[in-house]
């Protein structure tokens, strides 16, 4: 199975020797990206994956603001899935570490810089078809509950990036406490982007466009980039228009491409709060925890 993300990725293929390397040193890259922000590592158990995460909580008493990863390495070429998903520019990673929030925290998707060996569930089908799968979107809720857990408040404002963006959108369906959601570039339509691209459908995978109507009172902003060829911006559009709410806003990005023209604009961007014209927001409960947090990695 392959998908339209392939198409940004090297057609070289990497031993996997090597491919073990590389991956260490993309963890490497990470730690520093999130030092300089003040974010530091952790674990997080999330059945049934170990998830990656960079957190800062410097007031318990205010919200977090949580940065979800795109799909990293997805792919080595248009036909073989790459054996480590661990982005090789995590644009989410960016994103955060570019956030003033007192609290802000960074979620790594399934199977993304935690090593192999304390994730024993992960297969190539994690990062391809499957990337949406439910146990995906409930493992993420149970990392969303531990990062929730660490703050007096258990609100969340939600970021996703690329594939990071559906991800957001699905587990803010499942869950109370989120209290708003923006997607960069986000795949908010995936069976429209495969269409696209003319690749195989993400089979076993749920879609965040199924998902519009029940999201449709959380504020959100939905940014694509005017020069994004992998998710144009009529994906974001077709979104909003599957469920027309006055909390659902989209903005088309001058100059932006699918990974470039973000982290420089992220400040000016970031100040645009989702909002309800209507001044009707959703309003849910926080959902109870149902992971500890991680210890520090």
């Amino acid at each position: 199975m392959r998908t339209g993300f392939a198409l940004a990725l090297s057609a070289l293929a990497v031993w996997p020797s090597l491919m073990g390397c590389t991956a260490t040193g993309r963890l490497a890259d990470a730690d520093t990206i999130a030092a300089s922000a003040g974010l530091a590592r952790v674990r997080i158990p999330a059945a049934p994956f170990v998830l990656t995460a960079y957190l800062r909580i410097g007031d318990p008493a205010a919200p977090v603001s949580v940065y979800i990863e795109g799909d990293g390495l997805a792919w080595l070429s248009r036909t073989e899935p790459s054996p480590d998903p661990t982005p090789r520019s995590p644009v989410a990673l960016r994103l955060a570490a570019a956030d003033p929030a007192a609290n802000v925290a960074y979620l790594a998707r399934p199977c993304q810089y935690t090593p192999m060996a304390e994730n024993p569930v992960c297969a190539p089908a994690y990062w391809t078809g499957r990337r949406f799968a439910p146990e995906v979107i409930a493992a993420t809720g149970r990392a969303l509950d531990a990062i929730a857990a660490r703050t007096t408040r258990r609100e969340l404002h939600l970021t996703g990036y690329s594939g990071g963006g559906a991800v957001a959108v699905l587990a803010a369906a499942e869950r109370g406490g989120v209290a708003s959601i923006r997607t960069v570039a986000g795949n908010l339509d995936h069976g429209a982007v495969n269409r696209l691209h003319r690749v195989s459908p993400l089979n076993g995978s749920l879609n965040p466009i199924d998902a519009a109507p029940r999201v449709a009172r959380i504020p959100q902003i939905h940014f694509s980039g005017d020069k994004d060829t992998v998710v144009p911006p009529s994906i974001a559009a077709g979104f909003a228009a599957a469920a027309p709410s006055p909390c659902v806003q989209t903005r088309t990005i001058t100059g932006a491409t699918h990974a470039d023209g973000w982290v420089e604009r992220w400040p000016e961007l970031l100040a645009q709060t989702p909002a309800c014209t209507d001044g009707l927001a959703l309003s849910r409960s926080p959902a109870a925890p149902s992971a500890a947090p991680g210890n520090g990695g």
